[in-house]
């Protein structure tokens, strides 16, 4: 039987979705004589009327703020758009379009390659210039750090990965780079994909519509979840997935709070994944302490373990808190629901739009199968590495598809870039569709074509 291939509408954007939640509330008369509809209406005009005025203040406040920027010479351009909302609405509009680079190229075509706009609740300069990108992102710690739009900040917490800086950035990147590189886990985890992939495939054969998208976020989140905290299928798995997912539709969304909006809800799936993940955390601790008085030496089988042993092992250094290592461990689940399953998903799109290119990275694969089919060894690590027109596959997709389209940084100081001056305390978006899809930079950017990245 043929099988049909559907691709979720979140492909088609490869933007998360904003839910705008819309309050409909209907005054019922409770008195004939209208005199409780009245005092009702007063006071709900009274409070309408507070707002407004105190909206009116916010905003005065921070013209006066952006006149003493747009005074500065060397300031980016552009509009700060409405209040609060800024210019919010039409970036994520164009999000839902086939290209959603065109809020950055409008506003390039306007105010050149560095421009000021208003995001997500934050004044924002958008950098789409490569040399501009790469200052702000090697200057990282010393005149930029971490800066992301309230409502990520609100949903990962002020221990983020994403917000961390100094030492301990560096401790936990240190830590958690050193693990994922480890070739016991490589090994280990090759044999898990692997595995995963075929009960995945072999699930579809009695399936007339293959969800693409969601059938590789089975297999990603379940291989990270078990590289992460080695939790394997069954009832736990299934419960941080589902909150899991309610919890990440609040990354990119209005940072409202009141009960019913897209963040409340969020932040309240995130509780109820904080407190089992905590209890894992807690029990594996309980584990090793055992272990360890026993003197027995283990490896470290998962990210949980590596920085628990790392808060026992420094004695000059401050542990690691419970809370702190949970909630850096929800975090790094972020791959294996969004960014590694869109990115998969849009490269057989890719590939099924390109025959030439699926045939080669066939031929490629088959010939690989057939040299272990004969020496009965299984897959590594490198085998894969070994490959090379599949790995220029993997970084057409990855330009292609934006899965990471920009980092947010704020300034410590005034700083010039070529000519652009971004003031103290002002966040910056170094854009990377930008420069993906740059004409300038790559030859017919909006097509598939994995042979641009031959050596020449």
């Amino acid at each position: 039987m043929k099988q049909a291939v559907s691709w979720s509408e979140e492909v088609k954007t490869g933007q998360p979705f904003l839910q705008l939640i819309l309050l409909d509330r209907t005054i019922q008369e409770a008195d004939p004589s209208g005199e409780d509809m009245e005092w009702g209406m007063g006071l709900l005009f009274s409070l309408l009327m507070g707002i407004f005025a105190g909206l009116l203040w916010h905003n005065k406040k921070k013209k006066m703020k952006r006149k003493g920027v747009e005074n500065k010479s060397g300031v980016p351009k552009g509009s700060l758009g409405w209040p609060f909302i800024g210019e919010t609405l039409d970036f994520i509009a164009c999000g839902y379009t086939s290209r959603p680079v065109s809020f950055m190229d409008k506003r390039k075509f306007l105010h050149g390659k560095v421009f000021r706009t208003h995001i997500l609740g934050t004044p924002i300069i958008v950098s789409t210039d490569p040399d501009v990108n790469k200052v702000v992102l090697q200057n990282h710690g010393n005149i930029f750090i971490p800066a992301y739009p309230k409502s990520i900040r609100e949903l990962l917490g002020e221990n983020s990965i994403l917000q961390m800086n100094g030492n301990l950035q560096k401790r936990v990147h240190a830590l958690i780079g050193g693990f994922l590189r480890s070739p016991q886990l490589k090994s280990r985890i090759t044999r898990h994909i692997e595995n995963s992939v075929k009960l995945t495939l072999g699930s579809w054969q009695d399936m007339q519509l293959v969800h693409v998208q969601e059938e590789t976020k089975k297999i990603t989140f379940g291989v990270l979840v078990k590289v992460l905290m080695s939790v394997g299928p069954g009832e736990d798995l299934n419960f941080l997935k589902r909150e899991f997912e309610e919890f990440i539709k609040g990354l990119i969304c209005l940072p409202i709070k009141f009960p019913g909006t897209r963040l409340y809800k969020s932040l309240k799936a995130k509780e109820r994944l904080l407190k089992m993940v905590k209890k894992i955390v807690e029990e594996r601790k309980l584990a090793m302490e055992k272990t360890d008085e026993k003197g027995i030496i283990m490896a470290n089988n998962d990210a949980v373990e590596v920085l628990l042993r790392d808060s026992e092992e420094g004695n000059e250094k401050q542990s690691l808190p419970l809370d702190f290592i949970s909630g850096n461990i929800i975090e790094m689940m972020i791959p294996g629901e969004e960014t590694v399953p869109m990115a998969m998903t849009l490269a057989v799109k890719f590939l099924s739009d390109c025959p030439v290119a699926l045939h080669q990275l066939m031929e490629e694969n088959m010939e690989l199968k057939k040299q272990k089919k004969d020496s009965t060894q299984g897959y590594s690590w490198t085998d894969y590495l070994s490959l090379p027109f599949t790995q220029h596959v993997i970084s057409e997709t990855l330009r292609l598809a934006n899965i990471i389209n920009g980092v947010w940084r704020k300034a410590l100081k005034d700083i010039e870039i070529k000519g652009y001056l971004i003031p103290e305390g002002w966040c910056v978006l170094a854009s990377f569709i930008s420069v993906h899809m740059d004409e300038e930079i790559y030859e017919k950017p909006y097509c598939f074509h994995p042979w641009r990245w031959e050596v020449a």
